[in-house]
């Protein structure tokens, strides 16, 4: 149960945290300028409102996720930080002397409090509308892009990633004490998850005996990151592998297993909306959404910046309907027609080839069709995996030699646009694209968007979100 009404803390030690918590920390600037009350109304029909006990306030338990990620903590180390450390209490909304959460209170936030809620639109329509308010962003551009995130599981086996991880810590604990090694069980040999997890839990078992060295901070966020891990393997070992994860392709040469995620962001450099994919998904088919998504927060856009991915036709058409400048260039390999299967064929951008639903890459391309009319290019593909695919009803004919799909070359849209991107205006305006680049950057490198941290597309909403 929650109460609708806000308590008052009348702690006599709060002034403590005008002592120990300086202006300029990054936890109470965040504190003083967000206003975290539109997640008590999010997540209110998640709670009852008058039956039960009183639930820990979902704000305090969004704050713990948001620290979780900010220090890169697991359950257990963020809620042990928590009751030492002021500025998190602080942070918290907490007095000093409160008592903290227990972990697993955490996890049941995620699961039950979390469940079948839009967190990640929610937070950037919020973030958007905070910055409107400040007159952080003054621009009526967005610029659009889409990042690649590898899956946690599919790069490297659930046995390798518990591998890693238990190795991490058995290197922090031999540098405490190296005769520890003589207690510890013989590692598994075999290629079985349910080993390699007994494994670690007799490792964890030890270690929890030998509080002398399991005590160390160097070891004890090893050790509870382990813990962590294990128990989400336990509960999930039927589906250890992520079954949400595709094939993409960043090249005709390079490919990934795993996610895309399609941003908007402002000239000032604000993410003003979002969309998470399958990794197969193609750039362009989500330009609509991610101009609505950013209309919705009340930024009023008058002009869209992307690379080629974005100069599908029925994005020109699009954007001249709404009346909007497409500042994207045009590739003649991805002008659309009027076709069938439209849904079954993704083109991307960087390899300059089509993918079928499978995620198979075309092999190679001819230009057909007579000069004096619209041309078009053929793709094939490999015939001996479409074959063997299992989605080749209705895309595959039995007994047939060759795989292919043809694109018209030229339409009227495009070559219109191809008289605006030869202007000097949408010249400077494409020299902003940039940035998208550099927040691309930002979020693998600074924030650890490079890899999945969980499996599924929730899970990637999640992490998005976070």
């Amino acid at each position: 149960m929650i109460s609708d009404q806000q308590s008052l803390n009348l702690s006599p030690f709060m002034a403590i945290y005008d002592l120990v918590v300086p202006k300029d920390n990054m936890l109470r600037q965040i504190n003083e300028l967000v206003d975290f009350s539109f997640i008590l109304e999010e997540l209110r029909d998640k709670y009852c409102l008058d039956n039960g006990r009183n639930a820990v306030p979902p704000i305090r338990l969004f704050k713990y996720l948001l620290l979780k990620t900010i220090f890169d903590l697991s359950d257990v180390d963020v809620v042990e930080r928590s009751k030492y450390d002021m500025s998190f209490k602080y942070f918290l909304e907490m007095a000093p002397e409160d008592p903290v959460i227990h972990p697993s209170t955490l996890t049941k936030f995620r699961k039950l409090r979390l469940k079948d809620t839009k967190l990640l639109d929610m937070l950037i329509q919020k973030s958007v509308k905070l910055a409107l308010e400040k007159d952080l962003i003054a621009s009526n551009s967005i610029i659009v892009d889409a990042t690649h995130t590898k899956a946690r599981f599919n790069q490297k086996s659930p046995i390798e990633f518990l591998r890693e991880k238990s190795k991490l810590l058995r290197k922090a604990v031999y540098q405490v004490d190296e005769r520890l090694k003589e207690k510890f069980p013989s590692k598994s040999v075999t290629e079985d998850l349910a080993d390699e997890l007994q494994y670690n839990k007799e490792l964890i078992e030890v270690l929890d005996q030998e509080e002398a060295v399991s005590s160390y901070p160097k070891v004890k966020e090893k050790l509870n990151y382990l813990k962590e891990l294990v128990e989400d393997h336990v509960e999930n070992l039927p589906s250890s592998d992520d079954l949400d994860a595709r094939k993409g392709h960043k090249s005709a040469d390079t490919s990934f297993f795993g996610y895309k995620t399609h941003i908007a962001m402002s000239e000032e450099r604000v993410i003003t909306a979002a969309v998470v994919t399958t990794g197969e998904k193609n750039d362009g088919k989500y330009l609509q959404t991610l101009i609505e998504n950013t209309q919705s927060t009340g930024m009023n856009v008058k002009c869209v910046i992307g690379d080629t991915a974005y100069s599908e036709k029925y994005n020109i058409q699009y954007a001249n309907q709404n009346d909007l400048e497409l500042v994207s260039k045009l590739h003649p390999l991805i002008t659309q027609g009027v076709r069938q299967k439209e849904n079954e064929f993704e083109f991307n951008k960087d390899a300059g080839m089509y993918v079928c639903k499978a995620g198979n890459m075309a092999i190679r391309k001819a230009r057909t069709g007579k000069k004096s009319s619209n041309q078009s290019y053929t793709y094939y593909f490999d015939v001996e995996k479409c074959k063997v695919c299992p989605l080749r009803d209705g895309c595959y004919k039995e007994g047939a030699k060759s795989k292919t799909y043809s694109v018209t070359i030229k339409s009227s849209e495009h070559m219109e646009q191809q008289v605006f991107q030869e202007s000097p205006h949408f010249r400077e305006k494409a020299k902003e694209r940039y940035k998208i680049e550099a927040k691309n950057s930002e979020l693998k490198h600074r924030h650890g968007y490079d890899v999945a941290s969980s499996s599924g597309l929730v899970g990637m909403e999640m992490q998005g979100a976070m």
